[in-house]
């Protein structure tokens, strides 16, 4: 749970440190301003992805159902800068599949905390994994950090990309392979 009141006194500190004067007027609502932007930005900390995926309808199908250029923010948890992208899921049903909305959403719940993206991007695979019993789960995760793009070596538009498989993708590299193919077109 967020502490906004330990937040806003962190930014008056920092603000200070930066030779600030907390009671400028442009600075006056600055602290409380960051403690609803952090109360936003990482309140998936308090969150269950399996609540969203516990909701799942039957279907007689077993093939590949993918979701791709689900947009993301989250917060680097080195820095605590944002990075944003795009998930791409792919998961084939064991006879149970969730609404579309859903993997959005499971990926919302993991990006709303203080992150790394190769620990995100497994994050979200195991919950769908674990959760809809599929027999394999993909996820592929390509986004800018502004820890790289803004500050240190400063070279924006760079993309990491990070992927998870479980399942039938760490057996079946034609499945990646098809899996990849689709989020390409």
């Amino acid at each position: 749970m967020v502490d906004k009141e330990k937040i806003k006194e962190g930014v008056r500190l920092i603000l200070e440190g930066m030779g600030e004067d907390i009671n400028r007027e442009g600075l006056l609502d600055t602290p409380d301003r960051v403690a609803r932007m952090y109360e936003e930005t990482v309140g998936g900390m308090d969150e269950d992805a399996a609540v969203h995926l516990s909701k799942v309808f039957t279907s007689e199908g077993g093939d590949m159902v993918v979701e791709k250029d689900i947009t993301f923010f989250s917060t680097c948890e080195h820095h605590l800068m944002p990075f944003f992208g795009k998930a791409h899921i792919g998961y084939i049903p064991n006879g149970k599949v969730v609404g579309i909305s859903k993997l959005a959403r499971c990926v919302e719940v993991y990006a709303r905390r203080l992150q790394i993206q190769e620990q995100l991007t497994g994050q979200v695979a195991d919950a769908l994994f674990e959760n809809l019993s599929a027999e394999g789960v993909i996820v592929v995760m390509e986004a800018e950090h502004t820890c790289m793009t803004m500050r240190g070596v400063k070279k924006p538009g760079t993309k990491t990309v990070t992927i998870a498989t479980r399942g039938a993708f760490c057996d079946d590299s034609r499945l990646t392979d098809r899996f990849l193919q689709l989020i390409k077109g």
